[in-house]
């Protein structure tokens, strides 16, 4: 008898691709996948940025609680929503191939000048908003909130000459046609798992059945990375509101993974940066590292500034 796979995913058109890739995935191992749409605290609270909604897992909390009753058997995240720490009764179990990391600008005017003056990019990012606050200080950033279609209609309204994106989203979507520019990765480094769809189950849920859908839906050279991304964001102690930034790379023999995490001010004038290397034993203890030696050099005195400014805005 085949295993029915009920998969928790948030109702965007963003969110049920990639929960139909899964899907697509577990069909092709045999298992039939059911797909169970959850609406998040993070979908319905739109009218103000995520770091003034003042919760952990906005866009993750509502889809972990059908894990915890077996109303879904995974649950289906963009890897960058999932908050730094899991609940111990429940775990990451897979991370699918990661999709190129980059930002970009998205823009109807094919002629788009990153110069001009009165440039205004909408993003509801608060790293990406600190990152444009330092490398491109004469623009302004709008908040950007709601899904991709959501926002590219305002884009169209001319809320905005463009949006700052994840390059998934974007090619995902099939939007590729209005990108104008991509940010190297290099200087605007993306979010903790940008670019990766990441797996959650209960702790509880079948050993074999685990076993099995690991098998089918990780991608060992992602999941490497993530490790040490997601150990960086943990030290941290960060979120969506944190304006952090981490991105591991294994080295072409597969036998060493490196770190390249920060933390930048919310006006983008302090960036603090650290890169450094270890064997792919060790990724977990890298990101730990990392971050240590970020919050050492000034990375604490910044977080405090944020969290007191968010405070004084709650």
């Amino acid at each position: 008898m085949q295993t029915t796979i009920r998969i928790g995913t948030r109702g965007s058109k963003l969110a049920l691709w990639q929960a139909h890739h899964v899907a697509d995935c577990l069909s092709a191992a045999g298992f039939v996948p059911e797909i169970v749409i959850i609406t998040t605290k993070g979908d319905v609270v739109l009218d103000r940025s995520l770091d003034k909604i003042g919760a952990k897992g906005v866009f993750t909390e509502e889809l972990e609680e059908s894990l915890r009753t077996g109303h879904t058997t995974i649950a289906v995240h963009s890897a960058k929503d999932v908050q730094s720490t899991i609940p111990a009764d429940l775990e990451l179990l897979a991370f699918m191939e990661r999709e190129k990391v980059n930002d970009v600008i998205v823009s109807f005017d094919p002629a788009l000048d990153l110069q001009r003056p009165d440039l205004v990019l909408g993003t509801s990012s608060t790293r990406r908003k600190a990152m444009l606050r330092r490398f491109l200080p004469h623009a302004t950033t709008a908040e950007a909130r709601g899904n991709l279609q959501t926002r590219l209609r305002k884009l169209e309204e001319g809320q905005y000459h463009a949006l700052v994106l994840a390059y998934a989203g974007v090619h995902r979507m099939e939007y590729d046609q209005l990108i104008r520019h991509v940010l190297p990765e290099t200087q605007y480094i993306p979010a903790t798992g940008q670019g990766s769809v990441a797996i959650e189950c209960a702790r509880s849920l079948d050993p074999a059945l685990k076993a099995e859908l690991r098998r089918v839906l990780d991608h060992a050279a992602t999941h490497m990375c993530l490790t040490a991304e997601r150990a960086f964001l943990r030290t941290m102690e960060g979120g969506c509101s944190i304006p952090s930034f981490a991105l591991a790379t294994l080295s072409a023999d597969g036998r060493e993974v490196t770190l390249h995490g920060g933390l930048i001010s919310l006006d983008g004038q302090q960036f603090i940066e650290e890169t450094q290397s270890a064997p792919v034993a060790g990724a977990e203890e890298l990101g730990v590292r990392v971050a240590e030696n970020v919050l050492a050099r000034g990375g604490r005195d910044i977080l405090d500034d944020i969290r007191r400014v968010r405070d004084e805005n709650m």
